[in-house]
């Protein structure tokens, strides 16, 4: 029986040596003349573990990491091919406890399965949710998604079913499906990981977003600094289309749809989602004023659903196991599972997929293990370079939209930067406001504008020249583009200025005036 061997391609474990161990193992079963496949799979999201390689024996598989290139002579020696004891050794990698803990719907198959295999993609539940829906009527399948509760993972937290409900009442000579690949905030890994690591269930999503809302084409928009999840969905792209996953009988149904990669060129900005239409168009990156709403006039001016690459990997579940096993998760408004990045300084970095729910408190200390250099936890951030800091005295928030909306604070994309009693919060809001100007569009005043001022404030402030003085002005210039920007980056560059100052005001006040006061 020949032996598999899954060595992680994704981009993280790439980053950590994967490659060279993978060249490694080769080179050992040529020496020792064995045969075993290898298959390249995704990263189950173990960062701190990776690279992870596992093999599949007669007793399920065994998983051992983090490995080096110099661990595989005696992985090899340890006869870990038939699942040997190693000092890397991580037995069943479902019964670690970061991955028994979770709830993995959307990445139920990532880490799992060869990612261009469409058979194994089947083999494991794929495309259940696209031979149900071939077989509804649009408004029935629009239907199970609201009934869902199914929102927006991009960072707006939009109700899905309601974008698509516009979008098939709207008449048009064509209608086009944009998934919104542009990942560009700090801690997010999620859209990347899914793309390299179980890239049909991005397409079915799409496909069934297409078939609900009688659009006919769809476009990925991936960030440049992508190639790995560019090139792995380029591939995925073919072979479901040699396959009639696309084309014009999706299915060998009577419905149509395909889709094209298209690749940014690194501004934040694209992450807006008019931003974001304009670079498709081939136009300068900048906000549109709305309305008129995408849904109405989007892509070339035809409705359009631009939703984000985890909200349309979800689709596929909730069309197979239905709208009321979907919304059995999560909490209040907030349904389903999100897929919590953990990043920063963080003993166990990784994506941790749960319900709706976790405290703030449980995903920093239990899950992420607290601080990966053992000091205190000063503060976390959650949704990006846009969401707020919160303090310890915060922790017991539920992860949950409007929990956090009324914490002065955002979900976002869930993805969560941690730091230690080191971090200077002063620092970091003035980064915030930097990390604005320089990623700002330019197009209305407030961001272009009241970023660079605010830099400027925050400079003085801690150049101790009229203290007072500064904070009243940095505060009325986040009231100002909280309210009068275009779009997003502006209007939420104020969370993590302001979240700083309310909660660490000691880190406000000069240094000057702390080595006084001491």
């Amino acid at each position: 029986m020949s032996v598999t061997i899954y060595i992680p391609g994704d981009s993280g474990a790439l980053a950590l040596g994967a490659d060279k161990v993978a060249r490694a193992i080769e080179a050992e079963l040529v020496e020792r003349g064995t045969t075993a496949r290898i298959v390249r799979n995704g990263s189950r999201g173990l960062y701190w573990l990776e690279p992870m390689v596992e093999v599949q024996t007669e007793n399920g598989r065994v998983a051992y990491g983090p490995v080096k290139p110099s661990d595989v002579k005696s992985l090899f020696d340890a006869d870990f091919l038939s699942g040997g004891t190693h000092k890397t050794a991580l037995g069943d990698p479902e019964a670690i406890p970061f991955l028994a803990k979770q709830t993995r719907l959307t990445f139920a198959r990532c880490g799992i399965i060869d990612p261009l295999s469409l058979d194994d993609y089947k083999a494991h539940g794929g495309l259940k949710g696209l031979e149900n829906a071939v077989a509804l009527a649009p408004m029935n399948i629009v239907t199970q998604v609201t009934e869902s509760g199914l929102r927006g993972r991009g960072g707006a937290g939009f109700p899905t079913g309601i974008k698509w409900k516009t979008v098939l009442e709207t008449t048009g000579d064509r209608k086009y499906i944009v998934c919104n690949a542009d990942e560009g905030d700090s801690a997010t890994f999620a859209d990347r990981m899914i793309m390299e690591g179980d890239p049909f269930v991005l397409i079915e999503g799409m496909t069934i977003a297409g078939i609900a809302t009688g659009a006919t084409k769809g476009y990925i928009y991936i960030r440049s600094e992508y190639p790995h999840a560019i090139r792995i969905m380029e591939r995925a792209v073919e072979i479901a289309r040699r396959e009639g996953v696309l084309g014009l009988n999706v299915l060998g149904s009577p419905n149509a749809f395909d889709m094209e990669i298209r690749v940014g060129a690194g501004a934040y900005v694209c992450g807006e989602e008019t931003s974001l239409l304009n670079s498709l168009e081939g136009k300068r990156g900048v906000v549109r004023a709305k309305p008129p709403l995408p849904a109405i006039q989007g892509l070339f001016g035809r409705p359009t659903v631009i939703n984000n690459v985890i909200s349309l990997a979800s689709v596929p579940i909730i069309m197979d196991r239905g709208a009321a096993f979907y919304k059995d998760f999560g909490m209040g408004r907030s349904r389903g599972t999100i897929p919590i990045q953990i990043a920063g300084n963080v003993k166990h970095g990784g994506l941790f997929e749960a319900a709706f729910g976790l405290t703030l408190g449980e995903i920093v200390d239990e899950i992420g293990g607290g601080t990966a250099t053992g000091r205190e936890v000063k503060a976390v951030q959650v949704g990006g370079p846009l969401g707020a800091y919160f303090p310890r005295a915060l922790f017991d928030t539920p992860f949950d939209y409007e929990a956090f909306a009324a914490k002065s604070g955002l979900i976002g994309h869930a993805g969560i930067t941690i730091f230690d009693d080191t971090a200077d919060m002063l620092k970091q809001a003035r980064f915030a406001m930097e990390f604005c100007a320089i990623e700002s569009c330019g197009k209305c005043t407030p961001c272009r504008i009241g970023s660079t001022r605010g830099v400027e404030t925050l400079d003085k402030l801690a150049q101790n020249i009229e203290p007072e003085k500064q904070i009243e002005l940095v505060t009325d210039l986040c009231n100002t583009m909280k309210f009068g920007s275009l779009c997003a980056l502006g209007g939420f560059t104020p969370y993590p200025v302001m979240s700083a100052l309310n909660h660490f005001p000691e880190d406000f006040r000069p240094h000057q005036m702390k080595e006084a006061a001491e």
